[in-house]
Formats: structure tokens, sequence, C-alpha cells
């Protein structure tokens, strides 16, 4: 995990890159921002530590950035694979700590993924997932992958279900653990604890997608 003293560079400074080097410089970290585009690098200087206008696929450029100094890189550009993939060789080899990448296909999440990133983002198809999944649920307010199959799901408590206990709920035998109800602002409890569910309630569900799906779908 990053400390709160770790420095970052972005590359690639559209919609995506930019909101990911202005956050993270919000949350107080040291932030480098590079990219080709004189527009783009404007945008954003007066919101990160530092900015530069460089060609990514330039990796001499790069090296006199002085960016090896940086604990981890961000390589944000998806619309030039080239320049993603070159952009990724050179922090490789600078030897930067940490590296994430955006992916804009599936080819292209497997290049990175062979050249060593740490994690490759795919905004589009998890974005497009996400919203699948509520989609598909009304219930289900939001969730969050775990890995390993594992998932977080937030979900509405309808009208039907209100004045249940959890004990009473059935997730049980669909191997899902309760992990607490949130009530407006307030964390009510979890498993065991005896609460009797109201409306609009939020109750945190853990487990694997189908088992998630099977308690939702029997309601």
């Amino acid at each position: 995990m990053a400390s709160k003293h770790s420095s970052f560079v972005v590359i690639g400074l559209g919609a995506f890159g930019s909101t990911v080097a202005h956050d993270l410089s919000r949350f107080g970290h040291h932030v480098t921002g590079i990219d080709i585009s004189e527009r783009a690098v404007s945008g954003i200087a007066d919101k990160i530590d530092r900015t530069m206008i460089l060609d990514a696929r330039d990796d001499q450029a790069l090296r006199e950035a002085g960016i090896d100094i940086c604990d981890v890189g961000v390589v944000a550009i998806a619309d030039d694979i080239e320049a993603s993939i070159l952009a990724t060789i050179t922090l490789k080899t600078l030897g930067i700590g940490k590296i994430w990448a955006k992916a804009a296909s599936k080819n292209h999440h497997r290049i990175l993924s062979r050249l060593g990133v740490d994690r490759v983002v795919y905004p589009e198809k998890e974005v497009g997932q996400h919203i699948a999944q509520m989609l598909h649920n009304p219930m289900v307010r939001d969730y969050v992958s775990l890995g390993n199959g594992q998932h977080v799901v937030n979900f509405r408590v309808p009208e039907k279900l209100q004045d249940c206990t959890l004990s009473e709920l059935s997730y049980g035998k669909h191997d899902l653990r309760c992990i607490g109800v949130l009530r407006g602002t307030k964390f009510l409890g979890h498993e065991g604890s005896g609460i009797t569910l109201e409306e609009d309630d939020l109750l945190l569900l853990l487990g694997e997608r189908d088992d998630l799906r099977d308690f939702t779908g029997s309601l």
C-alpha cells in the first residue's frame, strides 16, 4: 500500500489520467503528470505538483524527466497502444516499484500483463459490468470485487423484508455472510445481532457472485 508520502508519475492526462492525478494529489501524494498535449497538461498544471509536455514514446525524454525516483507509475494512455507499451517498458527499465496501466482492449490488456504490469485497469469493461449488475437487480445499490471470486454487495432492503430480523433471512443457506447493516449514516451491527430491518436499510453481504445472485433472486 502506498504511504502518504509516495510519489507518482501519471503518463497520459486525458479524463482518466487527469482524474487519477488530481485525486492522488488531493490525498497528499507528490504527483508528476506527463502528456504530449499542451492543452491536457495546462488543464491540470495548477492541481498537481509537476507537469511535463513529453511524448511517451520517447524513452530518452522520459528518462531525462527524472521520474525514476517515483514510487508508482500510472500509464493512463489507451488510445495509442504503441505509446502505452513503450511508456510501460520505460517505467519498468527505470525500476519504478509499482506500475498500473489502463487498457483499451483485451489484446492491450494481455500485452500489458505480459510486460509485468502490477495492475491492468480496463475502465470501460469494469464500469459496464458494474452497471449491468445493478441494472440486473435494482435492489443492489453497489458492489465491490475483493478478488478470489468474493464480492461485497450493498443491498437495499425492500418493503417485504421490513420487520424481519437478520436471523430470519435465508442468506446463510446461500453461503453468504452478513457484514452488517447501514441505516442512514449509522452502522447498526452484524450477523447474530438480532437487528430488525427497516425498508431502505442497506444490507452488506459477502460471498461469491452466483450465491449473491441466487439470494437476491429468491426475494
